[in-house]
């Protein structure tokens, strides 16, 4: 069990309290370096994501066309160089943050909220209702996640919005069976069959009782499902099903500097390196959250 000292008592003595579960949280995520690190990394960009809203303008610094600024290279005017329509690759790729956090974001509340819902049902009831919810998700888990998504894309039309519904409904039947799994471990235990004899509805008791308990195993893969969601919409993009241009996502970037990849290959580092280092930090902390949440991980 975790304490934390505190102040001494009128006869000098130092008493010790036990510290609260948000303070047990953090204090095993910082003996992690890597999910430290990543979390310095992720307020940062986060940071990037707000500040690019009011420094830079979209119609002019993103959007506009200026032909005497064509494939620039890296140089002190333009330190990321230009693209091919004279644009800012540093501007880009900055306000390009914005998007890419947002797909990330809302593509795994979607998963998250569906997914949660239908595998709490199927691991609270059981019976023939889970079977019936768990064999719908294990017929969407045999489709590969980015063939689900071309076939979304394809058949409502090509927009951020789309995008981000292909992939959140593409990663539901993941969130389902974790939700199950961990509503399984506690809708046994005696305060659940203590609400139930109370005569507390189902969903109360699922929803403000098992739920709040189970919520470890899910929020560690949200967590790294952000990333994983960054990915996939920058691989749409590349191949023209993603963000439609001239938005600055970053997978748009990459598919618009195709033609001109090798004699400038600016154009593919900076917003390759944007994802990679973003999908890094989220990755990084995590691991730093599964080792927090995890009882058997602790050290």
């Amino acid at each position: 069990m975790l304490f934390k000292k505190s102040k001494k008592i009128d006869d000098g003595r130092s008493i010790y309290v036990k510290k609260s579960r948000m303070q047990e949280i953090w204090h095993q995520f910082q003996k992690n370096k890597g999910a430290v690190v990543g979390l310095v990394m992720l307020i940062i960009i986060i940071g990037i994501a707000i500040v690019s809203g009011f420094v830079f303008d979209y119609k002019e610094d993103i959007c506009a066309r200026h032909a005497a600024t064509r494939l620039i290279r890296p140089c002190l005017e333009h330190p990321f160089g230009t693209d091919q329509m004279g644009r800012s690759v540093l501007a880009r790729v900055l306000y390009g943050t914005r998007y890419s956090l947002l797909i990330g974001i809302v593509v795994v509340g979607v998963s998250t909220g569906i997914g949660t819902m239908l595998g709490s049902i199927a691991g609270y009831y059981g019976g023939k209702v889970e079977t019936v919810i768990m064999r719908i998700v294990e017929i969407f888990m045999m489709i590969p996640n980015i063939l689900l998504g071309i076939i979304f894309v394809a058949a409502f039309g090509i927009s951020l919005t789309n995008l981000m519904l292909a992939l959140g409904l593409s990663t539901v039947p993941h969130f389902a069976r974790t939700a199950r799994s961990s509503v399984m471990t506690v809708r046994g235990n005696e305060y659940v069959e203590a609400a139930k004899a109370m005569g507390v509805s189902d969903f109360k008791i699922i929803f403000t009782h098992v739920l709040p308990n189970a919520l470890s195993a899910i929020l560690v893969q949200a967590t790294t499902r952000v990333a994983s969601a960054i990915i996939s919409a920058a691989t749409f993009s590349f191949i023209g099903l993603g963000v439609p241009s001239p938005t600055p996502e970053w997978g748009a970037m990459l598919s618009d500097a195709r033609q001109n990849m090798r004699d400038y290959p600016h154009l593919v580092i900076f917003p390759g390196l944007a994802i990679m280092v973003t999908v890094l930090a989220i990755n990084l902390v995590g691991d730093g959250l599964r080792d927090a949440l995890d009882p058997k991980l602790k050290r």
